[in-house]
């Protein structure tokens, strides 16, 4: 069995991570609209911790492999807006506008600064 580098499970520990944090925060928007808020607040804490339980090994793999703290929050950032902007438009119907677009280029932009010293 081909062993998967720690460079590339971070990043998709950290993945996986932010759908269970997106869905924490957002999804009792949908699915828990007519509950009091207290339930909701209940709801979303049990839901965070998934999220936590994943994202933690993630940060320790992550540091282990070599990122630095600013890579691995920089890459936090960027994989929480796009798993944001793929809940948005298939869970809530929300439409992507063009100044999406140059918000997600200035991204690609913190990213080059950040890791640019690795290319």
């Amino acid at each position: 069995m081909p062993s998967v580098s720690p460079l590339l499970v971070a990043p998709l520990l950290l993945l996986v991570s932010n759908v269970f944090m997106n869905y924490a925060w957002y999804g009792h928007l949908k699915t828990l609209g007519s509950k009091p808020w207290w339930i909701a607040v209940l709801v979303s804490w049990g839901v965070a911790f998934f999220e936590y339980v994943v994202m933690v090994p993630a940060n320790r793999i992550g540091s282990g492999a070599g990122y630095s703290l600013g890579e691995l929050k920089l890459m936090q950032e960027v994989i929480t807006l796009v798993v944001f902007a793929g809940m948005s438009v298939s869970l809530w119907d929300e439409r992507m506008k063009l100044d999406h677009l140059w918000a997600a280029l200035c991204l690609v932009g913190a990213v080059y600064f950040v890791f640019r010293s690795r290319l």
